[in-house]
């Protein structure tokens, strides 16, 4: 009987030293291109000498270049059985293993209220929630780097007057500048995702205060571009459900543009515009 348990057990540490299935339900797709992998891990070095984070480590193939950096680098995985590989393949990492959902986790106690670099191979189905939860501890991420479906990458990156521009677009430049990196072929991935993918670097930019309601600045934003294709006095009605906005307030020249064609400064001066309506 207890010969029987131990070579289960055995086998058991055999199969995660092999291999984490990858999961589908949790959005894996497996990094294999060692190369890529290292140039990844290297955009971290955009700011240097601050602790690391990494979002949905996997088997490490981004941990085993972030590590040899000699900054203070903790992971964060979901996955149990990827969390079994990664004790055993990194145990230098030992405590700094988190088992956990990134976006419940509070960032501000994280490195004891130090500021640090967020980065990873972010699952697909979830990455723009994870970057809407860096935006509510931007105050302790200067910079955020890493993998994302190419899709989101350009949505983040795009610019006003362009199709790929909108709420993400907006919401992540008002506080970060945006570079897209480049491209990441399907192949190199296990299993390959049906879509292309791309790396990106965010910087905390200077901005320290919007200079409207931020929470107001969210609304505005979102309520704008849940009708992207109509002009903003009709795409914002929705905002104003306990009293109408004045006309002077819908005759403003702003009011005959689309929310595409705004940048992040004329979504601020909109929601000042709006704060004084409601």
């Amino acid at each position: 009987m207890f010969f029987s348990r131990f070579v289960l057990s055995l086998q058991t540490k055999q199969n995660i030293m092999r291999t984490v299935r990858p999961k589908k339900n949790l959005g894996q797709h497996f990094l294999i291109d060692l190369d890529i992998a290292r140039r990844i891990a290297d955009t971290v070095d955009t700011c240097p000498g601050i602790p690391v984070l990494e979002v949905g480590p996997g088997m490490g193939v981004l941990t085993q270049y972030l590590l040899p950096k000699e900054r203070d680098v903790r992971v964060v995985e979901i996955d149990g059985e990827s969390v079994a590989y990664l004790k055993v393949h990194f145990p230098q990492l030992g405590e700094k293993i988190i088992a956990g959902d990134f976006l419940r986790m509070d960032l501000a106690s994280l490195f004891q209220g130090k500021p640090f670099v967020l980065t990873g191979n972010y699952p697909y189905d979830i990455s723009t929630q994870i970057f809407f939860h860096m935006l509510d501890y931007k105050d302790y991420i200067p910079c955020c780097t890493g993998m994302i479906q190419r899709e989101v990458a350009l949505r983040i990156a795009s610019k006003p007057g362009t199709k790929s521009y909108g709420i993400l677009s907006v919401m992540i430049q008002a506080w970060y500048d945006v570079e897209y990196l480049f491209t990441v072929d399907e192949n190199v991935f296990n299993p390959p995702p049906k879509v292309k993918s791309a790396v990106i670097c965010m910087t905390r930019n200077e901005v320290t205060s919007l200079g409207c309601d931020e929470r107001l600045f969210r609304r505005v934003v979102k309520t704008a571009f849940n009708q992207r294709r109509k002009m903003l006095r009709v795409s914002l009605r929705p905002i104003f459900t306990e009293r109408q906005p004045s006309l002077d307030f819908f005759a403003h020249t702003i009011m005959t543009q689309r929310p595409e064609q705004l940048s992040v400064a004329e979504f601020v001066e909109l929601t000042n515009r709006v704060e004084k309506e409601l």
